[in-house]
C-alpha cells in the first residue's frame, strides 16, 4: 500500500493513526463507514466552504449528517458561508472529491470539527485519496490542524 501525503505528514508529526482501505468506487460516506466496519457517527467527511468575507473554511462532520450553514457561519463569526463548487476543490486544496482530508491541504484553513467527535476515542477522516480512511484521535487531529470543536450539524 502506498503512503499518502496525509500519512507522511502524520508520521513526521509522530501522530498515531490506523489505515482503512476500501473500494475506491464507493464514494458516499455512509457506505464507506460500513465498508470500513466503523460507526457512521465516527466517520467524518471534510467539507470546504467560502464565507461572505471571501475566506475559505473547512468543516469535518459525520458522514450521516448535514452541515448547518447558519451554525457554521456563526461559529466562524461571519454572516454566511456556502459550499464551494466541486470544480474548485482540487485547485484550492490539492484533493479530489471523496478524498479530501483536513490534513495536508495546499494551505491551512480555519477548520471546525463537529463536537460529536469528542464522544469517541477516535474518528475516521479521509487519508487524502479516494479508497483511504485514517483512524485518528479527534483531539490530536484538532491540534494538528489548529482547529476547534463546535456543533455545526443540522
Amino acid at each position: 500500500m502506498e503512503k499518502t501525503n496525509v500519512m507522511r505528514l502524520l508520521d513526521a508529526a509522530s501522530i498515531s493513526y490506523k489505515i482503512h482501505c476500501y473500494d475506491k468506487n464507493v464514494t458516499d460516506g455512509v457506505s464507506v463507514a460500513h465498508l470500513c466496519e466503523e460507526n457512521e457517527d465516527q466517520v467524518f467527511k471534510t467539507l470546504v466552504t467560502i464565507g461572505n468575507d471571501k475566506n475559505h473554511y473547512v468543516f469535518c462532520i459525520p458522514v450521516n449528517s448535514t452541515l448547518d450553514l447558519k451554525k457554521g457561519a456563526k461559529v466562524i463569526g461571519i454572516k454566511n458561508i456556502e459550499m464551494i463548487p466541486q470544480k474548485e476543490l482540487l485547485p484550492l486544496t490539492g484533493y479530489v472529491h471523496g478524498g479530501c482530508s483536513p490534513i495536508g491541504m495546499k494551505k491551512p484553513f480555519k477548520t471546525v470539527i463537529n463536537d460529536t467527535a469528542l464522544l469517541f476515542d477516535y474518528i475516521c477522516v479521509s487519508g487524502g485519496k479516494v479508497g483511504y480512511q485514517i483512524k485518528i484521535n479527534s483531539e490530536e487531529l484538532c491540534n494538528y490542524v489548529k482547529g476547534s470543536f463546535a456543533d455545526v450539524i443540522k
